[in-house]
């Protein structure tokens, strides 16, 4: 099936459009601040700081106000360019300031955050070697980095691709959906597999900890099962939900 939208004059104007999606789904994000949680543990740093976490492509907040109830106790902070998306996030969570992911764009010193998180972000993004960059450098060293990113390797793709067809997640255009099952355009331009996930960001100055997997709210109803049961194995699930320390 093919939907259309109005041609983006770039990148800039086309995630500006308040039509294109900001948000995913909640299974996502209550398993990722449940790793942090747990990676950060109960109260405040050792030092007595409150942690400072930043949810960075924050965009309308429903993402970090669904991870909020997991990390009480803690300063969380969203970022996002888009002056649209951080009017949304301001109605859900205290703190949601403007920022970018290159050339010290970050409103932050360096090494002044505990934690990142870095949710459905990298796959949109055209320099995500500048993006790990700019993270690395607000983080404290030994600081928590929770990513995640569609799997190009998702159970279900293999099989589209045996089959000839466009894997999901996977956009050839930001006016439509060709060739592939969905009808949302969100702007995917970099797609990972487990393997390729792991080896980009330990190259990036991370030592990864753990990667686990996620489902994907836009499985069709019937097929979601499987797709739970795919999380048991990361290489398989819809969603990569990986945690690196800043070395």
């Amino acid at each position: 099936m093919t939907t259309t939208a109005p041609p983006p004059k770039d990148l800039r104007d086309f995630y500006e459009n308040p039509a294109v999606p900001v948000a995913s789904g909640t299974p996502r994000s209550r398993r990722q601040a449940r790793m942090l949680a747990e990676a950060l543990g109960p109260g405040p740093a050792p030092d007595g700081r409150v942690r400072t976490i930043l949810d960075i492509g924050c965009g309308d907040g429903t993402a970090a106000a669904t991870a909020a109830p997991f990390l009480t106790g803690h300063r969380l902070v969203g970022l996002d360019w888009s002056q649209d998306a951080l009017r949304r996030a301001r109605t859900r969570i205290p703190y949601a300031v403007r920022g970018e992911l290159t050339d010290g764009g970050l409103p932050l010193r360096t090494g002044s955050a505990d934690a990142v998180l870095f949710s459905e972000v990298i796959e949109h993004l055209v320099d995500p070697d500048a993006a790990l960059d700019e993270i690395r450098r607000v983080l404290r060293p030994g600081g928590h980095l929770m990513l995640s990113t569609p799997n190009l390797a998702a159970w279900y793709n293999r099989a589209l691709l045996l089959a000839g067809v466009q894997p999901v997640f996977s956009e050839v255009s930001l006016r439509g959906i060709h060739g592939r099952p969905g009808r949302e355009v969100v702007g995917h331009l970099r797609l990972y597999t487990a393997r390729a996930l792991r080896e980009f960001v330990a190259a990036s100055g991370f030592e990864v900890v753990r990667l686990a997997g996620a489902p994907f709210h836009g499985v069709p109803r019937a097929l979601r099962p499987f797709d739970r049961l795919a999380c048991a194995r990361p290489s398989l699930a819809s969603i990569l939900l990986l945690h690196a320390r800043r070395t």
